[in-house]
């Protein structure tokens, strides 16, 4: 009987270590399981310095690029900026604009005319693929290039999260609901909001205009047919209608260009929105900010020259910029297998 019960003792003795043994391994592997989860769910989403350790000098390398296509060519930052405009509220952020696979891309779409800058882009990924191949996203490229575009145009400098992947599609048809130049107020507001944007996001963003210039076929509307009564926008001022028709006149060449701020049209600044409240907008999309209540606040809390607009301490242009910049970055980001990294950015692998 003693024998008996001390086998039993031995015998349970030995099952709490092997329990306790056991517990300790379990808890081990769901440790190990949940970091790899957590290490897994962060490689899935955006997140500044996502290149550091994998290709260290990714940034670095699009900045050069971009110096010396803004550098030989001023104008070049307002087409980088306007690209990543482009590229996020069709399908996301995803480099879908830059595929180049017929007709039937997405480059090709009216909503897109006059988009450039593809050759740039092109050039930072070939020589991110010759430093860290198969590394470096063409969206991230985009990106990185519209922020070191409003940064050399003496704007301010702000972090990108990186992380995203290329999508798979492009079509011309997908760009459909792009903001258009003569879209009302309301109408521009229901397709910035579809996009998990606010009204101020669609006044700074709009405000990117500060820089670049437009053409004529996007005035012929404004100035003769406004409102389909052959008159011209009354939101035009008096002194600044015959400059613009001197410009464009009707029957006149539609790819001459004029700039957005034609007092500092290489400029980053927020001189656009004071053109904006005086009447002096170039583009009907433009000028329709100053038709809503709310959207005419934000853009008269922005052109405070320092005073204050009902005892509100006057916001920073180039910091809600920036801000709103990285929101638009998230537009339908793909991360993770939901997407590639391209070798070539106008081509699917």
């Amino acid at each position: 009987m003693l024998i008996m019960l001390r086998t039993k003792r031995r015998s349970s003795s030995s099952n709490v270590v092997a329990t306790a043994i056991i517990a300790v391994l379990v808890l081990l592997v769901m440790h190990v399981m949940g970091s790899s989860e957590s290490e897994g769910q962060e490689q899935l989403q955006l997140r500044v310095g996502f290149y550091s350790k994998s290709c260290p000098p990714a940034e670095s390398i699009v900045h050069a690029v971009v110096k010396e296509a803004v550098l030989s060519v001023p104008r070049n930052a307002a087409v980088l900026l306007r690209i990543h405009f482009h590229d996020c509220f069709v399908e996301g952020c995803d480099g879908s604009i830059l595929i180049d696979n017929g007709d039937i891309s997405e480059r090709h779409a009216g909503a897109h005319a006059g988009v450039g800058g593809f050759e740039i882009i092109e050039a930072a990924k070939a020589r991110l693929e010759s430093t860290c191949p198969g590394v470096v996203s063409c969206s991230d490229i985009v990106a990185m290039a519209a922020r070191d575009a409003v940064f050399l145009s003496n704007g301010l400098f702000y972090e990108v999260q990186t992380g995203r992947r290329d999508g798979r599609v492009s079509n011309w048809t997908l760009a459909a609901d792009m903001p258009d130049v003569n879209d009302s107020i309301h109408m521009l507001k229901a397709k910035f909001r579809q996009k998990g944007l606010k009204d101020k996001d669609l006044v700074l963003l709009s405000a990117a205009h500060t820089i670049g210039t437009t053409a004529c076929f996007f005035m012929g509307t404004r100035l003769y047919q406004f409102n389909s009564t052959g008159g011209s926008d009354p939101a035009i001022n008096p002194r600044f209608l015959p400059v613009l028709k001197s410009i464009c006149p009707p029957g006149g060449d539609v790819n001459v260009r004029l700039a957005l701020d034609a007092a500092t049209e290489f400029v980053f600044d927020d001189l656009i929105l004071h053109n904006i409240k005086n009447g002096f907008a170039v583009i009907s999309s433009d000028a329709r900010l100053y038709d809503s209540r709310h959207t005419r606040r934000i853009v008269d809390l922005y052109t405070q020259n320092g005073t204050s607009y009902k005892h509100e301490k006057p916001p920073s242009f180039k910091v809600d910029f920036a801000a709103s910049m990285v929101k638009m970055g998230r537009i339908g980001v793909k991360t993770g297998s939901q997407g590639e990294i391209r070798r070539v950015c106008s081509s699917f692998n």
